[in-house]
């Protein structure tokens, strides 16, 4: 059963970044600090659901699409 990513998370829940499931797209998130072991959290969801504002590791925050948060699996 594959595991929760971070596109599933509601505002204010937190996760712990696990590993990637998109090559191309995980060499953008590493850059961005997205690193495994990292704990994220949700702060902001638009409001129709996409993008979404992730805070990660409690120093700084992203904005995403879903198509990349949900590539982000969990711990």
């Amino acid at each position: 059963m594959p595991g929760k990513n971070v596109a599933q998370l509601r505002k204010g829940e937190t996760g712990v970044i696990k590993s990637f499931t998109d090559r191309d797209l995980s060499l953008k998130l590493l850059e961005m600090g997205c690193l495994p072991g990292a704990e994220v959290r949700v702060e902001a969801v638009a409001p129709f659901g996409d993008p979404i504002c992730i805070n990660v590791s409690g120093q700084y925050s992203l904005s995403l699409r879903l198509n990349e948060a949900s590539v982000i699996e969990l711990e």
